[in-house]
């Protein structure tokens, strides 16, 4: 395995720097009106306020996710947008996951593949659905080989309804969840994975369900994880912390960063009046990234003691 593809050059970044992962989901309704409207397109406006929080809380973060899904409802100049950030993203130095659930079989798992680990829309990790069959991670798992890149493989969602899928029991014994982790705890063996290092193929583990987060850890513990559902969505640092354990993992905040600005009490009044600069909702994700990383370091600190 090499040792430098880009989930093990994450786990560094989240070990040395910090675990947290800025969500640059951005639609341009995150965006105020006064910002939106001194640019040509609100595409556009969205690719400034990106290079404005890629630079001023690259400082506190391993990584940005970026949520293709944001950027396709804005057509053409949304995806040139989603190419536009993850320039951004990974000239920082940051690491670039992209959020595109992708999932089929053979060729076509092949092309999209190629689609995201070259080409516009090159980033270094890229998210993955396996339940058309775990044959169709098998491409994906050999083009982040081949390109030193990495993939995140969905596993413990953080959506209510996950248990509609995930929890179901299996006639031939435990859950769909439990026979998704076991594959990829077979992958993680594949590689070789030994202390201080992990598998180019990575877990999505939301941080919603406290009651399951030490036995997700334990159950899959050499497998690094992308954890969702922290901040806006409702997952408290502790339980995020408890995912940070063993072979650890990077814990998304997208609306609590993005959306900062419409709950800071230094810009109510310019909130009031409709002034609000690209500076000012800048500044307010810079703050709000710094207090989440601090808020997920003390509560890993915390787990530790």
């Amino acid at each position: 395995m090499n040792t430098n593809n880009a989930m093990v050059r994450l786990q560094k970044a989240c070990k040395e720097k910090s675990p947290l992962c800025i969500g640059l989901d951005t639609d341009p309704s995150y965006l105020p009106e006064s910002v939106i409207s001194r640019f040509p397109s609100p595409a556009e406006a969205v690719v400034a306020y990106n290079q404005g929080i890629v630079e001023a809380a690259s400082q506190y973060a391993a990584c940005c996710k970026v949520q293709v899904a944001y950027y396709e409802a804005m057509g053409l100049a949304g995806m040139k947008a989603f190419s536009d950030t993850l320039k951004l993203v990974r000239g920082s130095g940051m690491i670039a996951i992209s959020d595109v659930k992708r999932g089929d079989i053979a060729d076509t798992a092949k092309a999209y593949a190629r689609a995201h680990f070259s080409g516009d829309f090159e980033t270094d990790i890229i998210t993955i659905n396996p339940y058309m069959g775990f044959d169709t991670l098998e491409p994906f798992v050999e083009a982040a080989t081949a390109a030193d890149k990495g993939i995140f493989v969905l596993l413990c969602t953080s959506n209510p309804g996950r248990d509609d899928i995930e929890k179901l029991s299996l006639t031939k014994g435990g859950t769909v969840l439990q026979a998704v982790g076991n594959r990829l705890n077979e992958l993680a063996n594949r590689f070789g994975v030994g202390e201080g290092s992990t598998s180019p193929v990575g877990a999505v583990v939301g941080a919603t369900a406290e009651e399951d987060a030490r036995a997700l850890r334990d159950a899959y513990s050499r497998i690094f994880f992308l954890i969702p559902g922290y901040g806006a969505q409702g997952g408290a640092a502790r339980v995020a912390a408890t995912l940070l354990d063993n072979a650890g993992g990077t814990v998304n905040s997208s609306r609590g960063i993005l959306c900062a600005w419409k709950k800071s009490a230094e810009l109510a009044d310019k909130r009031e009046a409709g002034t609000l600069t690209m500076s000012d909702i800048v500044g307010a994700a810079e703050k709000a990234s710094e207090a989440a990383m601090k808020d997920l370091q003390q509560a890993f600190a915390a787990l530790k003691a």
